[in-house]
């Protein structure tokens, strides 16, 4: 009976031995398993920076691309980014002068002039040009009834505008969705470790900046353009002149010039006529002159015996 309760307490013992055996090695197999899962993982973050960057801008750029229709749905008038032109053509007494008081008008409001050409028409006898000018947004209005006020008469007038809003507020939206996307690679460069990752995250920085920039010179092109307006004013000379009087009929100095001219030119061609008649018939007069003097001398003569007589 005793052997019998030995021989079961050591089956007993044993069974319980290999279950806790088993136990073990299925929470080290289990162990095992996850830590290398979790390698996997993280090596595959790694490798793949640029895809789980690209669909978290991509995520973060579609969000904001609903708050930037919001935002354009919602701006006001101030708010709006629009692009103003202006054709001007008009007529001044003097082109000169016309120039120099557009040149001042804008200076006076803050613009500037960015281009100015001049020709000369020779058959009329007049300057032609034209001037772009860029005159801040508000100043825009004033400065288009200035000029035309200062001209003697309005050709033609026209201005447009062009709303880029849309435009800019997407490029504010893209701006921020990069910059999120460059700071967390940013990040990642930071943490990573092998010269293989650090070179694939260099690229994909490199890439992102260069859409920073382009996006930031968008930008600035398109504030330039709504905070400066572009006036080109076309500038034609035509002078005054009284209907039925020519030219010549009003310059009074210049023929008084003229016919004193005339009068002196005369004068010389009168004595040179008379001087060429006396010298070149000078022989004849000679001989007339002798023959007078005999003549003079016999009825002297003949006077004389008369008187005596």
């Amino acid at each position: 009976m005793r052997k019998v309760i030995f021989v079961i307490l050591i089956l007993g013992i044993s069974v319980t031995v290999a279950a806790c055996s088993n136990q073990s090695e299925k929470s080290e197999s289990n162990d095992k398993t996850a830590l290398s899962t979790e390698d996997h993982v993280v090596g595959q973050g790694e490798s793949s920076t640029e895809k789980v960057e690209d669909e978290s801008g991509q995520n973060e750029g579609s969000v904001q691309q609903k708050d930037a229709d919001s935002k354009v749905d919602n701006a006001t008038e101030t708010d709006r980014k629009i692009i103003y032109t202006a054709n001007l053509s008009i007529e001044v007494k003097g082109y000169k002068k016309a120039l120099d008081e557009i040149r001042t008008q804008a200076s006076d409001r803050g613009g500037y002039i960015v281009e100015s050409n001049m020709y000369e028409d020779a058959e009329n006898e007049t300057t032609n040009g034209h001037v772009t000018v860029r005159i801040p947004q508000e100043e825009f209005q004033e400065f288009i009834t200035l000029v035309e006020e200062g001209s003697s008469k309005v050709l033609e007038s026209s201005v447009s505008g062009q709303d880029v809003t849309e435009e800019y507020v997407d490029l504010e939206a893209r701006l921020k969705s990069k910059r999120v996307v460059e700071k967390r690679l940013l990040s990642f460069m930071e943490q990573a470790e092998k010269t293989e990752d650090l070179l694939t995250i260099s690229n994909d920085l490199a890439k992102v900046q260069e859409e920073i920039e382009e996006i930031t010179g968008r930008m600035k092109y398109l504030q330039n353009k709504t905070d400066l307006a572009t006036v080109t004013i076309q500038i034609q000379e035509k002078n005054v002149s009284l209907s039925g009087m020519s030219k010549d009929d009003l310059n009074t100095w210049e023929q008084i010039k003229q016919q004193f001219l005339k009068s002196i030119n005369f004068l010389i061609t009168a004595f040179s006529s008379l001087l060429i008649f006396f010298v070149g018939n000078l022989p004849i007069f000679i001989l007339l002159g002798v023959i007078v003097i005999v003549v003079l001398l016999i009825i002297k003569k003949s006077r004389q015996s008369n008187q005596q007589d």
